[in-house]
């Protein structure tokens, strides 16, 4: 599979969708007029609302049509493959870098990983968001033997890497990037992995609660929150 042309003709199809209410998690984490970089930035939604913000933002996707997209809303793109090449940027030059459900989508996670703690300048924050294998209903699957691709869900078959709370946390820790607070989205709209009586108002209510309090459990998609070591 040429991924470049899947995403071009992914991007060209989705147009502005997303989920709103889990890119606000995000936005909500980054202080206004910081200096942003966005890899795999996608439509550019996210960069898009951390402009609103004040902030500065520059943008990297692999997909043209995605890049095309992040454009129109302001964004400073480079269209760039990062299992192929390195990041076009100066060393220690941003003060956050969020990476939103893009890095299990990648051939190669550490390359990318090592690249984004380069450019963060010391003391800078790293959004790290990623859809969690280890949430309940995968390891419920797993309990009766099955593995099944689903789509929306951390199984979707977009995904060539699959990450945990634990082992990211670890490979943070790697690179001197150390975790301040953890969050998650429970994504209820994902009715191909969640009963339908989760998304019922009071008990939706209370899941909402449980992903944001144990993400590495309840939660399809957790967030890290991490800042890389200051000079000493």
């Amino acid at each position: 599979m040429n991924l470049r042309t899947y995403y071009d003709a992914y991007w060209q199809q989705k147009g502005d969708l997303v989920d709103h209410s889990r890119l606000q998690l995000l936005v909500d984490k980054v202080l206004p007029n910081s200096k942003v970089l966005a890899v795999d930035c996608g439509n550019g939604v996210l960069g898009q609302k951390l402009l609103a913000k004040g902030c500065q933002v520059f943008a990297t996707d692999l997909s043209g049509a995605a890049a095309g997209l992040a454009h129109q809303k302001g964004l400073q793109v480079c269209q760039v493959d990062l299992d192929e090449s390195p990041l076009p940027f100066p060393g220690e030059v941003f003060d956050v870098v969020v990476s939103d459900s893009g890095l299990e989508h990648r051939f190669w996670v550490d390359p990318v990983l090592d690249e984004i703690t380069r450019v963060l300048r010391p003391g800078g924050q790293f959004l790290f968001l990623s859809p969690n294998i280890a949430h309940w209903r995968v390891r419920l699957w797993l309990l009766q033997g099955k593995f099944p691709i689903v789509r929306n869900s951390p199984t979707d078959f977009t995904h060539l890497r699959h990450f945990t709370l634990g082992e990211t946390v670890a490979k943070l820790r790697q690179r001197g990037i150390e975790p301040v607070s953890f969050d998650g989205s429970a994504s209820l709209w994902a009715w191909q992995m969640y009963p339908f009586y989760l998304r019922w108002p009071v008990i939706q209510d209370i899941y909402n609660r449980l992903a944001h309090r144990w993400p590495g459990f309840w939660a399809r998609d957790f967030i890290i929150d991490g800042r890389k070591a200051s000079l000493s």
